[in-house]
């Protein structure tokens, strides 16, 4: 699981060497791990640079958990909704230690410029679905997922003071959404709120993303954050739980 995880944007292909210091082994361990990946149809080797790639058996993993996923059956109906209400992407993502994971995604009909993919991870700190999750947070345990997070910029906007995000984190708890400023990619306007599993705690964030060739942020906030609350809700509750039954 380890190799797999070493292959990404960008490293597509890896060869023997660098899949051994990826994960931490001998080239002699990773060669029998290769070999084992390759039989069970989750590597290929391209012949001519000698290299290993993910092979398409590797989505079979990820469509198991997303086809089982009770959370995106139960919000589905909603976030197409929300998707067509407002004209612009609408995403479902999902917290995985500091991070936020695309686990499902309806695009702006319109042109849009950011491919966001599934499975795609984007900080908690400079995010607004992770914002919006920390929120719904007890705060202590929001502080220290932003204490254990490395906060640093991906593009010019993004906030890397605590303190400030803190403050952010705060205003969403009390309007019940977040927003982020471009603060992930250039030209990326985003609004957030969390998704409560029927114990009370966030499960998930729903976020809609608008181009500033379209709108300011605070057009955003003030024509579609009503939607998107309303979206959220529906979303919560029993059928927001993780596990059936």
């Amino acid at each position: 699981m380890a190799i797999l995880a070493a292959f990404g944007s960008e490293r597509p292909a890896l060869n023997l060497g660098e899949i051994a210091a990826a994960v931490g082994m001998t080239k002699s361990s990773a060669q029998r791990c290769t070999h084992t990946l390759v039989r069970l149809g989750y590597l290929e080797r391209e012949p001519r640079a000698g290299r290993w790639v993910l092979a398409p058996r590797v989505l079979t993993l990820a469509h198991a958990y997303l086809a089982s996923h009770p959370l995106i059956e139960h919000a589905t109906t909603h976030l197409i909704d929300l998707n067509q209400a407002c004209g612009e992407s609408v995403n479902l993502s999902e917290p995985d230690q500091t991070d936020m994971v695309f686990i499902a995604r309806f695009p702006s009909h319109k042109r849009f410029f950011i491919h966001m993919p599934i499975g795609r991870r984007l900080p908690m700190y400079c995010t607004a679905s992770g914002r919006a999750y920390l929120s719904a947070l007890p705060p202590g345990e929001a502080r220290r997922l932003l204490g254990a997070s490395v906060l640093h910029s991906l593009t010019p906007h993004t906030i890397t003071d605590s303190k400030q995000i803190l403050r952010l984190i705060g205003a969403a708890r009390e309007l019940g959404y977040a927003w982020a400023d471009q603060e992930c990619y250039r030209g990326d306007l985003t609004i957030a709120a969390p998704v409560i599993g029927d114990d009370g705690r966030p499960v998930a964030a729903i976020n809609i993303s608008g181009p500033t060739s379209r709108w300011t942020l605070n057009q955003l906030r003030t024509k579609l954050a009503p939607l998107l609350l309303e979206t959220a809700r529906a979303a919560s509750g029993r059928g927001a739980s993780r596990l059936r039954g």
